[in-house]
Order: C-alpha cells, then sequence, then structure tokens
C-alpha cells in the first residue's frame, strides 16, 4: 500500500477535548495532516477521502446511546476500505476489549493513559516510514 505525504489522519472520539488534544498534538508533525470527527457516522461519510489512518474511540456512543460505537464503525471501515490503518484509542483497559478490536481488524489498541500520545506516535512513524 503507498502510504500519501503527508500522512491522513482521522480522529474520531466523542469526547471534544480528547479530540482536540489529540488533533493539536498530532498536527504539530508537517507529515500528517488531521481531520477529526466527534461520531463514526461522521468519519464514514468522509472516508472516501481515503485516510491512511484512523484514530477511533471505543465507546463513540457514550453521549449519544443511538451513535455507531467503535466495533460497528471498525466493521464498516474494514468491509469497503480494508488497506486503513485503524487504532483504537480508549479508556477502556480490559483485556478482552482489547482483543475483540484487534480480532475485527484493528492494528492496534491504545489505553488513555500518560503514555498515549507517545505510543500514538510511535505507530504513526512507523506507518509513515
Amino acid at each position: 500500500m503507498h502510504i500519501s505525504s503527508p500522512l491522513r489522519v482521522f480522529i474520531v472520539d466523542d469526547d471534544p477535548m480528547m479530540q482536540e488534544m489529540l488533533r493539536d498534538h498530532i498536527s504539530k508533525n508537517a507529515s500528517f495532516k488531521v481531520s477529526a470527527f466527534s461520531t463514526g457516522e461522521e468519519c464514514l461519510k468522509h472516508v472516501n477521502e481515503n485516510p491512511d489512518v484512523i484514530i477511533l474511540d471505543y465507546y463513540l456512543n457514550s453521549k449519544n446511546l443511538d451513535a455507531a460505537n467503535g466495533i460497528e464503525v471498525l466493521k464498516a471501515i474494514k468491509k469497503y476500505h480494508p488497506e486503513i490503518h485503524v487504532i483504537f484509542l480508549s479508556g477502556q483497559g480490559r483485556y478482552g476489549v482489547a482483543m475483540q478490536t484487534i480480532q475485527r481488524g484493528a492494528e492496534h489498541y491504545v489505553i488513555k493513559d500518560d503514555d498515549a500520545f507517545a505510543k500514538i506516535d510511535k505507530i504513526l512513524s512507523d506507518i509513515a516510514s
């Protein structure tokens, strides 16, 4: 798969503060072009813009219970765009949840902790190279 330059990164998180912090952090690197979405549905409307990477929250329906959760969004992404790298970034620390995302096609599962942004930086750097 050819990775575009700059790397196109979508962030999907329903927490506005987390979304903004992550977008600002990743955008500091000129090698990345970042778009952010509050819902999985919004992300899926834009997936034909060919992002290289989607950073996806597990609980996208914490504020709107009718919204799709991260697993549902992952299934839709992988069904139509299996080449897109998907990274889950979640506060959910249970092993079973992480395994479920990996089994469905996510490449990485990062827990929202003090090291999360450093882990995301490393993963994005590896994908870009």
